[in-house]
């Protein structure tokens, strides 16, 4: 069939899934690209490691969809049986890709517990097929078009799948879809807003989009928005992408922060100081340390970071900070003094050019009259001056750590940027 797709069927195998045991992010990621294609997707399946049931879901596809996406099933052990169903179903044979192979017998040459028998499997496509190559791991994934309908077939682990789809298996759709129109796409990315609002505050762009289109998705604390155009040529379509970002930022951009689907706060942030040549550091109390966790994560991250404190008592913050016993008494420990000794106090010790501090009640406890959700910030900027800042977001108890850790890195993009 091919082309001008109709509609599209993704089917998520792997009997982890079904068990409960990971959660299925594939099908979501593969149904909002195929969404900004224009491509609908009618039914998403998961099925377990059977093969039975597995071409039984397949010919139920391929009977009702234009485009039947598999991810899953493509690694080495003996239940990752995607392709050899398919193969059978389809009456076709499986060959080696060469340049796979040799990647995986280099790989295994020094792993210490030999190499799987099963490995080649990897390495395999179905004759007829095109070829998608898998930067991130080994298992090769493919496109291929039949009398009945076209296929695409995936890796599960995201990582792969994601990159695999973006390089190889987009522009294939593409194509297909919108001849030689070239189409591309940009993520934003926002904080302190939600998609509920956002979808709200954008309403006069999303209510007009036919190109570039406009589509929300909400992260954790956080929302992206994928702008995707297409137009005859390259600069075209970031030209039209580009005055559409215009647009959007006069509405919401106090809450942008960065871009791309696998970008973060602290990546941004961390990647801002070193750019500015600052150094930071960091005294935690609600957030227990989760902030300097996440600089850590960051590669590069010690070129701006020499450590910090965690101080979860207000006995810790007395002998660690050196926090007057009297201003805790007077004020609390959830207090606007509190954090403003607390990042003042880290950033004269550790001799950083700035400091945040995080001093709240995560909960589901009241504290010194304080609600479950509520929070200071303190933030010392280079000159010595202290900014504050208080919220109350009232979520579960990881939910407001998370929050307050990102309401920091916010803080220091939005005086820093």
């Amino acid at each position: 069939m091919g082309g001008n797709y109709m509609n599209a069927e993704i089917i998520t195998v792997g009997t982890e899934i079904l068990l409960g045991e990971i959660v299925d992010t594939s099908a979501p990621f593969v149904a909002r690209n195929l969404a900004n294609l224009g491509v609908d997707v009618y039914f998403q399946d998961t099925v377990g490691d059977n093969y039975e049931r597995l071409e039984e879901t397949i010919s139920l596809a391929e009977g009702r969809s234009s485009l039947v996406v598999l991810t899953g099933g493509l690694g080495p052990t003996e239940d990752d049986i995607t392709k050899l169903v398919l193969a059978k179903h389809l009456g076709l044979n499986l060959t080696t890709d060469e340049k796979a192979l040799t990647k995986i017998n280099q790989f295994y040459q020094s792993y210490e517990l030999g190499k799987p028998a099963n490995a080649d499997i990897m390495a395999k496509y179905i004759e007829g097929s095109t070829v998608l190559p898998n930067e991130k791991g080994f298992a090769v994934g493919m496109f291929l078009k039949t009398p009945n309908c076209d296929y695409l077939v995936l890796p599960g682990p995201p990582v792969e799948m994601q990159f695999m789809f973006n390089k190889y298996a987009l522009p294939i759709l593409a194509k297909l879809t919108h001849g030689n129109a070239v189409i591309d796409s940009k993520v934003m990315r926002f904080f302190g807003i939600g998609e509920t609002e956002l979808e709200k505050d954008l309403k006069p762009l999303i209510d007009k989009q036919t190109n570039p289109t406009l589509a929300t998705y909400a992260k954790r604390n956080e929302v992206t928005l994928r702008i995707t155009g297409s137009e005859k040529t390259e600069q075209d379509v970031n030209s039209l992408i580009d005055e559409m970002v215009k647009k959007v930022m006069e509405i919401v951009g106090q809450y942008f922060y960065g871009w791309g689907d696998d970008n973060s706060l602290a990546k941004v942030v961390v990647n801002l100081l070193k750019e500015k040549h600052l150094s930071i550091t960091a005294a935690e109390s609600l957030t227990s340390g989760m902030f300097q966790s996440r600089i850590g994560n960051i590669s590069g991250a010690s070129e701006v970071f020499p450590g910090g404190f965690v101080t979860y008592s207000a006995t810790a913050k007395e002998q660690m900070l050196e926090i007057p016993t009297e201003i805790v008494n007077k004020y609390g420990v959830v207090s606007k003094e509190t954090a403003t000794y607390m990042s003042q106090n880290a950033q004269s010790k550790m001799k950083t050019d700035i400091a945040v501090s995080f001093t709240g009640v995560a909960g589901p406890d009241e504290l010194e009259g304080h609600p479950a959700g509520f929070f200071w910030i303190g933030l010392s900027l280079p000159d010595g001056e202290v900014l504050t800042k208080s919220v109350n977001f009232a979520k579960a108890r990881n939910e407001v750590r998370d929050y307050a850790t990102k309401t920091g890195f916010k803080m220091i993009y939005d005086n820093f940027k």
